[in-house]
């Protein structure tokens, strides 16, 4: 059975992107390999990554927070201990690899004042939900003992931008502050149904899926508990939400059905749809839309976080 392939690129892409994205979008959805598998390659796509952004002046210190592994980035010339403000970003990859602790990190860290922390959160399947919304949530109760929660933000890509909503109902649950920002990049918080965009657009990952691809973090979860799916949760009071996505995007139906959730509960949500371009393009993609997209995220957090 032959992968399915998207159309051309449009014109409207950049030059640069279209280069790019061509030889993989014309090669279809890859195949999905056993976890383990995808963990290692996972390591050195992020590496190459960071390389090949020249860390843009960044500095990295690997560490724990509430037990949990870290990787902490700032600027050269920020102090950490000091700084008073701190991103914390839950990485993308499926659940089940580190696709994105460096790639979702180094740019934003290299453009605001801020120490910027990475979770590296238990992956699924060995570790299914709640493991890694634990994870983040001990990781930020951790971060308030050295900032306020006006000073704090939470954001994620693709798997870490459903564990960021997640993360924001399990607070609200459990009447924790909430942090001063949120970023849901490329994301969805329903796991019942699956989005139109899937409908038309190939899959990520071989011919399955989204709901066949997080099945292993989901386990025997009730797919429509307001904790691991908050799209059924009350979302009053949440914090200001950035959502990102694009119309090349398999998750573009569950981030604009997030945003429309948050709006009519009240929620100070702005959404951002990059034209022709791929799931959570930024992370991979060296083209002037990426550019902009961490601009994008780097204006939202500086007029939301205080100093």
């Amino acid at each position: 059975m032959s992968t399915p392939r998207q159309p051309p690129l449009a014109l409207t892409v950049s030059a640069e992107a279209r280069k790019s994205l061509d030889p993989i979008l014309n090669a279809g959805s890859p195949p999905r390999l056993p976890s383990l598998v995808m963990q290692a390659l996972a390591a050195p796509m992020q590496r190459g990554i960071a390389k090949r952004r020249g860390r843009q002046g960044v500095t990295e210190v690997k560490g724990k927070m509430a037990g949990v592994p870290v990787r902490i980035f700032t600027r050269q010339g920020v102090d950490a201990a000091t700084v008073s403000r701190m991103l914390i970003n839950v990485h993308g990859g499926g659940f089940e690899i580190d696709a994105g602790s460096l790639s979702e990190t180094i740019p934003l860290a290299a453009r605001m004042e801020a120490v910027v922390v990475a979770v590296r959160y238990r992956l699924a399947p060995k570790h299914p939900w709640p493991a890694a919304v634990d994870d983040l949530l001990a990781v930020y109760r951790e971060a308030l003992k050295s900032r306020p929660p006006e000073r704090i933000a939470v954001y994620g890509t693709s798997a870490g931008a459903v564990l960021t909503s997640q993360f924001l109902a399990r607070l609200k649950a459990e009447g924790l502050p909430m942090p001063a920002a949120a970023g849901v990049f490329s994301g969805s918080a329903d796991f019942s149904r699956v989005g139109d965009c899937e409908a038309y657009l190939p899959p990520i990952l071989s011919g399955e899926t989204s709901m066949q691809v997080v099945a292993g973090y989901v386990g025997k979860a009730d797919r429509t508990d307001p904790l691991l799916s908050p799209i059924y949760s009350d979302l009053s009071g949440l914090p200001p939400t950035l959502l990102l996505t694009s119309t090349r995007d398999q998750l573009l139906s569950g981030t604009v059905n997030l945003h429309r959730a948050l709006r009519r509960a009240g929620v100070a949500a702005e959404l951002e749809v990059y034209d022709g371009l791929p799931h959570a393009f930024w992370t991979w993609v060296d083209c002037p839309e990426t550019e902009d997209a961490f601009d994008t995220m780097a204006s939202f957090f500086e007029r939301t976080l205080s100093r």
